[in-house]
């Protein structure tokens, strides 16, 4: 990103995707992204054109929750178990009754799902005691990263919200929550607001990446909080809808907002003094991948997948999905329940199945929108991002779901746009947040809905709302015979 805003280069770097021993569970490997991190950053230095010794400051973002535990030396102890593993259901059972429900809200502003750190740690602690008792260090995959830059260990309050173990109206490490648990707070990184720099560069970390030793980092922020940051999700009002793996509706808040039932989750913001609700639909562009993956083939890509859904009509012609093939969070809570494709019938094509993939997703994140309804939260913009953003029909079902225009904005880059503000207000470039979001963010198109296939997806919302309890009863029968 240049001095007023614009961008001068992106590049990419795959890495192995998660592996999966047991229905549910999911693993990476940390050096895997250690690799990818320095052939993107490498990339974009070449691509860019610019030195080195220009670049004022490093952000940092990546995928929220997971869990990597290091030893004394710094070194990985296993592979990090990631956001959307769901092994750990006896654990927030178990945290539950030990803390309380209603006391873990007090504490945490969240409620115990499978998908966040301490509930990895406890999973750690109870199977594998031999990992835990070499534990001397905790940290989550962007910071791990960091780590390897800079060889400090520290964390943004707005990716310590997603632990379950930071007090986030305080925005601190929870105490009396850890003193619960016997969980030392020495394991923890050092937390600070996303736009601090919190190290710098190691000369090793020079060698490998190409950047120059000494350069700032930031604490950065967990691709949500970044990703709301790129979108210019600042203030109360406007709201992100983001279709990426997983699918997550997100709003400002000028205070730690709590969802009395614990549906929504409240984090820390990355703007110093301000908070956000989020909603999260587990498999949202996973959903269509999932398809892709099992029915397609390599020529079978998304573009082609999204034209072949604009055959159908709105609606799918009754055919339902619901987008539950790693559990759900938001609203159910619930990692047990299995996704399921019902209504159909012997005239639908594929056209029929992927339109209602595409449709299931967009009602699954309108779920957590009827939430912020609830609770009186101010929704006069909703800006979209993520692969559901770059696709016209998807765009256009999620504005006709909603019942109210989208909007595109002209950075596609997401949460790695938003950590370079983020870098940006740590190196002086702006005053702060806000400031740098109303220079550099801007609409590129609006998406106004259409009110005649509005009407028909409150009709199929109505029938969606009742394919959870269907699904979730019929999934608990299975189990008991199983």
């Amino acid at each position: 990103m240049a001095d007023d805003g614009s961008l001068i280069a992106a590049a990419s770097a795959d890495h192995q995707t998660f592996t999966s021993e047991r229905a549910a569970w999911a693993e990476q490997d940390p050096a895997d992204w250690w690799s990818a991190c320095q052939r993107a950053v490498r990339s974009v230095l070449s691509q860019s054109g610019v030195q080195p010794q220009q670049i004022i400051g490093v952000g940092l973002s990546g995928q929220m929750h997971g869990t990597v535990v290091l030893d004394e030396h710094g070194q990985v102890l296993r592979p990090s178990i990631i956001w959307c593993d769901q092994r750990g259901q006896e654990q927030c059972e178990w945290l539950n009754e030990t803390v309380g429900r209603g006391r873990l809200l007090e504490l945490t502003c969240n409620p115990a799902l499978t998908n966040f750190t301490l509930i990895k740690l406890l999973w750690i602690r109870e199977h594998e005691p031999h990992v835990w008792e070499q534990v001397r260090h905790v940290l989550l995959p962007k910071d791990y990263i960091r780590f390897c830059l800079s060889g400090e260990y520290a964390i943004d309050v707005a990716e310590a919200s997603g632990t379950l173990m930071l007090d986030v109206a305080r925005r601190r490490w929870s105490q009396e929550l850890l003193g619960q648990l016997d969980i030392s707070p020495s394991l923890l990184p050092t937390v600070f607001e996303s736009p601090e720099i919190c190290a710098r560069v190691t000369s090793q970390a020079a060698q490998l990446t190409g950047l120059v030793a000494g350069t700032p980092i930031v604490a950065g922020a967990g691709d949500q909080a970044a990703g709301a940051v790129g979108m210019g999700i600042t203030r109360p009002g406007t709201v992100s809808a983001t279709i990426g793996t997983s699918g997550v509706v997100f709003a400002a808040t000028d205070r730690p907002a709590l969802d009395p039932k614990g549906r929504l989750h409240t984090f820390c913001h990355a703007i110093p003094g301000r908070w956000h609700v989020m909603g999260v639909t587990q498999a949202a562009g996973l959903s269509l991948r999932w398809l892709r993956d099992l029915f397609g083939s390599e020529a079978w890509t998304y573009e082609r997948m999204t034209q072949e859904a604009a055959l159908a009509a709105p609606g799918a012609d009754g055919v339902l999905w619901g987008p539950y093939l790693m559990g759900e969070r938001t609203p159910h809570l619930d990692p047990n329940v299995r996704a399921g494709l019902v209504g159909l019938a012997a005239n639908h094509t594929r056209a029929h199945v992927i339109r209602a993939v595409m449709e299931g997703v967009a009602f699954s994140l309108r779920d957590s929108l009827t939430i912020f309804s609830e609770l009186n939260m101010p929704v006069t913009k909703i800006r979209l991002g993520g692969g559901g953003a770059r696709s016209s029909l998807w765009r256009q079902i999620q504005a006709n779901v909603y019942g109210h225009a989208v909007e595109i904005i002209a950075a596609e880059e997401g949460a790695a746009f938003g950590a370079a503000i983020l870098a940006g207000v740590g190196a002086g470039l702006w005053p702060g947040v806000d400031d740098a979001c109303d220079q550099v963010v801007h609409s590129l198109e609006n998406i106004p809905c259409q009110p005649d296939v509005v009407k028909l997806m409150n009709e199929r919302y109505g029938a969606y709302q009742r394919l959870y309890p269907a699904l979730r009863g019929l999934h608990n029968h299975t189990r008991q015979i199983l």
